[in-house]
């Protein structure tokens, strides 16, 4: 009889095991993959963005906020920082991210392997779950190759996000079955699609803007940084996060992002034009708008406005001046979709929070049974917010599963 059973060799999972093993009981974590943590070998571009600096309830997304509060409270970013020093990793801050000082994910990786196996952690690879049910005291867990009995189960597959991971949502089919509810999960932290006719022409322009997101014509929230324009839409770390906010929405609604695309004139840009042009009277429109944005985008806003770009800005009317202006401040992409579960870094969607403890991350449902990482409807925005959710749910179960 195996004491604490983790399914699942991720960032949850691992964490999860490592707080839950003491001298007295027997921990297994199955993993389908030969190796594990791979999804965290791939955050943060290979270099890890484990946790931020700073949190606020802005930073998820849920159906139950008041819980997340409770699960991302400072005494428990506390116990993440602790953790992580007591691995022995150590740290450096940029822009409020956390990363490993070596730069590298597999630091973060080897680090909570080696501790793993230094408490007598067993690993069992390339085992796949294929049903598990309670009975009576105890959990009976199938795999592809045996059937393992345990009295505690942390569940903690993730997601459907890059099923090449081996994330192909079988946690949820498990959850459900156990009698959990589950909110259905959508593509998020990903890229949109849109049906702007003119993609194909700025396909790998990248820029700073501030993006408006609107819903049915009402105004919903703004993001700010780097975005990617590509032949099927937009892209970047601001549109991740637009992605993360709209992917359930988009079902009923429109959405229309509106692109400023010169956030640095803080002033209204009419009179900045005006007297941009007048200094630069001798350039055409687009040696004009070339100073400043783009040159593949300049084209596409000219289009986008019917103008030619042979012509001065002095010489336009006053209603193409406006338009000009207007498409250089709040451009509108309509989105149509978002990238496939293949391209997402996360779900949004999974178990409600009110169906777990969020002191410890047990089921109310079936007693033994936690609950931890992707597999919670807890959706964070890019910057290490949803490793947060992973290291601090595992802490949680773990520490619940010690005594």
């Amino acid at each position: 009889m195996i004491d604490v059973l983790v399914i699942g060799c991720g960032a949850s999972g691992i964490t999860a095991a490592i707080k839950a093993k003491n001298l007295k009981n027997r921990v297994v974590i199955l993993e389908r993959n030969e190796k594990p943590l791979k999804k965290l070998l791939m955050t943060g571009n290979g270099k890890c963005n484990y946790m931020n600096e700073k949190y606020s309830r802005d930073c998820y997304t849920s159906r139950d906020m008041d819980i997340v509060d409770k699960i991302i409270s400072t005494d428990h970013i506390d116990k993440m920082k602790a953790f992580f020093e007591g691995l022995g990793i150590v740290s450096k801050i940029k822009n409020g991210y956390y990363y490993p000082f070596s730069n590298q994910a597999i630091t973060i990786k080897n680090a909570l392997i080696s501790e793993a196996l230094s408490l007598g952690i067993e690993i069992i690879y390339n085992t796949v779950v294929v049903n598990i049910i309670k009975k009576k005291n105890e959990f009976v867990v199938t795999c592809d190759t045996m059937e393992y009995h345990a009295k505690k189960v942390v569940l903690a597959t993730g997601s459907k996000a890059y099923p090449k991971t081996g994330s192909d949502g079988m946690g949820y089919s498990f959850l459900e079955k156990l009698g959990h509810t589950i909110i259905e999960p959508l593509p998020a932290l990903t890229q949109l699609v849109s049906s702007f006719p003119y993609t194909k022409e700025w396909d790998g322009v990248r820029t700073d803007v501030d993006i408006d997101v609107f819903e049915d014509g009402q105004f919903l929230k703004r993001e700010s940084g780097e975005i990617q324009l590509t032949n099927y839409g937009v892209s970047g770390v601001c549109i991740f996060n637009v992605s993360n906010f709209i992917t359930r929405r988009l079902k009923e609604h429109e959405i229309v992002l509106k692109i400023n695309f010169v956030p640095f004139i803080e002033t209204l840009i009419t009179p900045w034009m005006d007297q941009y042009s007048k200094t630069h009277n001798q350039k055409n429109l687009t040696q004009l708008l070339e100073g400043f944005l783009n040159n593949k985008l300049v084209p596409v806003i000219l289009k986008s406005c019917k103008l030619d770009e042979d012509f001065a800005y002095q010489e336009l009317s006053k209603e193409s001046k406006f338009s000009l202006c207007k498409a250089l401040k709040s451009f509108p992409v309509i989105i149509t979709d978002v990238k496939s579960f293949d391209s997402c870094q996360i779900c949004n969607g999974g178990v409600p929070l009110v169906e777990i403890k969020p002191e410890t991350m047990e089921s109310k449902k079936v007693k033994g049974l936690y609950i931890t990482g992707e597999l919670l409807d807890m959706n964070g925005i890019c910057g290490g917010y949803n490793l947060t959710t992973c290291w601090i749910s595992g802490i949680l179960a773990g520490e619940d599963l010690y005594d």
